[in-house]
């Protein structure tokens, strides 16, 4: 991947070359302010002032260059509109349509098209840039200058910013392109059915540049839909400026039936994560201990996983099929000792079960495959697969409880709603592996090692490299996203590789070297470093989420049990049916909520939904009941469902692009943050149960809201910094 003051020069439009942010001037100034600050040169007042008159200046630039460039757009349109208007006077008065003149119409629509996109990735390059600029600001100066920035300028009635970030006129002007491309393709084919866009937003003409506009809207705007916001539950961090070669080595590895195997795998792991819950209390009682320990069956499975996370992402480096294959035998081991535990009167074998199950989990593969080998213009839909997956295996793991509702034997080994979980989910496994092992494709890594050794090669280092090959192939990319109607922004031109006595020097962090820049994190030390404030609270906030799920979910039979007197069915109905709101949310929230509010409006208030779900599940004076208890589960558990996808949102883009690929990348920092909170969870049950199961509710509920009521403090605090 190229630094992006290079990567910047290298994808300009010629003759917008001076309206860009000057990213190698602004980055000059703040290594000079960094150096005056140390030497105490300066106050920081007078940096801060100047810093920011540099800003309003970049930005004005950028603005008003936008501005002007939507006129012309707007003007061309006006003109168009006369040439179309005309035709339909003359087709009105022949009764027939002259499909050269409309066709030259349709073309001269889609030229202004792609200038559209030409002018969306322009302000994207810049809005990138402005981000990138204002964080290594904070980082080498050590000031907040985030919030101060974004706080007096977002808001304000003349906000130049708001236009950089939150463009406006643009809906207008791809509307128009739109609606007469349709309009005009219906003319041409003599349809007469005048359909409008507007009457029926389903009907859209299926133009690829249309598609591709759309598409550069979405990126720019930060709006979304129900696809785009359940894929951001996979943990999958996609790099801010993919390239043309990249994309070119994921065709060659995809392969639709593993990319299938993948998710199956995802799916059979959340059912065997949740199909033990409704009845991992009484399984505990029968071989001997209390039914808190629940807590501790639950919670083993979450502390291998703190492991398996670790080596399953270092390995996927070298394979995918063989972590995976290795992941479904030990979790028939694990299933088959979980299951045996039984017969063996063993709370021992019980939790070595539910720990190997632990070990299994390949997640970090299934994730790491999806980001690896899945092309870029699919990979969202892949992502929101791979969520889908999980959220059906939630549901369906306690559904499945309900229905092992009996009790043989045959020989020795005792089947009935303890064991059956397990022996069913070892039976799945098994099945599973043998047909991973007949249909999986394991993606070539040959083509990875190719392209490094074509960077290194004549002792050129890897990113300039890189360039080169970005130069060469920016204009067919360009030409090939428009045909097909890509979704990534359009560039038009692109300038050869120009040598600069700064070259090597133009990276992102100018104490580091280029080339240790580029890499990925080599160490959980290194990836530690390279967490900013609105990283760690972003971390923080999933912590939290996973831990009032957790809390919520894992002693459910418990305090069902004791405040209501369910049965195994009924609690699994209940949890099943929590699991089956899932999907729902998200199309609410993908489709509407979040077209509607900001990102960071909209963590706020799901945060503070949860604290108020955790407040109203506990129990003090009056008798607890059923509605209660229900009511608050489902606030608390469909509040972090909407929380967590905009975390992860709002994650992607504050974390370092370093960490977007290699064995510490950010899905893997998430998860094992999420695993964590599991585990604190389920040990809090687990040491919460010797106080009595009277005082079980109350007690784990009380971290719950101190760590909800922390998170709402931290987001407070960086909730400019998320703009």
């Amino acid at each position: 991947m190229v630094a992006f003051g290079k990567k910047l020069r290298e994808s300009q439009i010629q003759e917008w070359q001076g309206y860009y942010i000057n990213y190698k001037l602004m980055k000059k100034k703040v290594n000079r302010y960094s150096q005056q600050i140390q030497l105490r040169a300066q106050d920081r007042p007078h940096v801060l002032k100047d810093f920011s008159r540099l800003l309003d200046s970049q930005i004005e630039k950028i603005v008003l260059f936008l501005l002007e460039q939507q006129g012309l757009l707007a003007s061309r349109l006006s003109n168009l509109r006369a040439q179309y208007d005309a035709l339909s006077q003359h087709d009105a008065l022949s009764q027939q349509s002259d499909g050269k003149d409309i066709s030259e119409v349709q073309e001269a629509y889609r030229a202004v098209g792609r200038d559209l996109s030409r002018l969306l990735f322009f302000v994207e390059m810049n809005a990138i840039g402005l981000r990138k600029i204002l964080k290594k600001f904070d980082k080498r100066c050590g000031y907040k200058f985030t919030d101060y920035y974004v706080k007096t300028r977002s808001d304000h009635p003349y906000s130049q910013l708001r236009q950089v970030f939150k463009h406006v006129g643009v809906g207008a002007v791809v509307g128009a392109i739109s609606r007469n491309l349709a309009e005009l393709q219906d003319l041409k084919d003599n349809h007469g059915s005048y359909i409008s866009i507007y009457d029926q937003p389903a009907f859209s003409h299926s133009d690829p540049i249309v598609h591709s506009i759309k598409a550069a809207v979405e990126r720019l705007s930060n709006s979304t839909n129900f696809l785009h916001f359940l894929g951001r539950h996979a943990l999958i961090f996609p790099e801010e400026l993919p390239t043309p070669s990249e994309e070119d080595v994921d065709d060659q590895r995809y392969h639709f039936i593993s990319l299938l195997l993948n998710l199956a795998n995802t799916f059979l792991y959340m059912v065997n994560t949740y199909i033990i819950v409704p009845t991992a209390d009484h399984y505990s009682l029968t071989l001997g201990a209390a039914v808190t320990v629940c807590g501790v069956v639950i919670g083993s499975m979450a502390i291998a996983q703190v492991f398996s996370s670790v080596y399953f992402s270092a390995w996927s480096n070298r394979s995918y099929m063989r972590p995976l294959v290795f992941s479904s035998i030990i979790l028939f081991v694990g299933n088959t000792l979980y299951a045996l535990a039984y017969d063996l009167n063993s709370i021992q074998v019980l939790l070595i079960g539910r720990f190997f199950c632990g070990l299994g989990s390949a997640r970090a593969v299934n994730r790491r495959y999806i980001s690896d080998c899945v092309p870029l213009k699919l990979r969202m839909q892949a992502s929101a697969g791979f969520v889908s997956a999980s959220a059906l295996g939630m549901a369906c793991g306690p559904a499945l409880a309900c229905l092992f509702q009996t009790n043989f034997k045959i020989y020795k080994f005792t089947f009935n709603e303890d064991t059956l979980p397990g022996w069913f989910m070892a039976l799945a496994w098994l099945i599973y592996v043998l047909w991973l092992w007949i249909s999986f494709k394991e993606p070539s890594h040959q083509i990875s090692k190719d392209l490094t050794s074509q960077e290194s090669n004549s002792g050129k280092s890897p990113h300039m490299s890189q360039a080169k090959l970005d130069n060469k192939d920016i204009g067919q990319f360009i030409n090939v996203a428009v045909e097909n109607g890509s979704t990534q922004p359009l560039l038009m031109h692109s300038e050869a590789n120009q040598p600069d006595e700064d070259e090597v020097q133009d990276c992102d962090d100018a104490e580091q070297n280029s080339e240790e820049i580029q890499k990925p994190v080599d160490s959980i030390m290194s990836a530690y470093k390279l967490l900013t404030p609105s990283v760690k609270v972003q971390l923080f906030i999933y912590f939290m989420l996973k831990y009032a799920m957790e809390i919520l979910l894992a002693e459910s039979s418990v305090i069902t049990g004791y405040y209501f007197v369910w049965s195994t069915s009924s609690v699994a109905i209940f949890l099943a049916c929590l699991g089956l709101t899932v999907l729902p949310v998200n199309i609410i929230v993908g489709n509407y909520i979040s077209n509607i509010f900001e990102e960071r409006q909209i963590l706020l208030a799901s945060e503070i939904m949860v604290c108020l779900g955790i407040l109203l599940s506990f129990h003090i004076l009056i008798p607890y009941s059923v509605p209660q208890y229900v009511g608050s589960a489902l606030i608390t558990f469909v509040s972090a469902e909407v929380l967590e996808g905009v975390n992860l949102s709002l994650l992607s883009r504050v974390m370092s692009s370093r960490l977007s690929r290699g064995t510490y990348n950010g899905g893997l920092l998430s998860t094992e943050a999420g695993t964590l909170a599991r585990v604190v969870a389920d040990g809090t049950i687990t040491l919460s149960g010797y106080l009595g199961e009277s005082m079980l509710l109350n007690i784990t509920l009380v971290p719950a809201l101190f760590i909800c009521i922390s998170s709402i403090v931290a987001t407070c605090f960086t909730y400019n910094s998320l703009y």
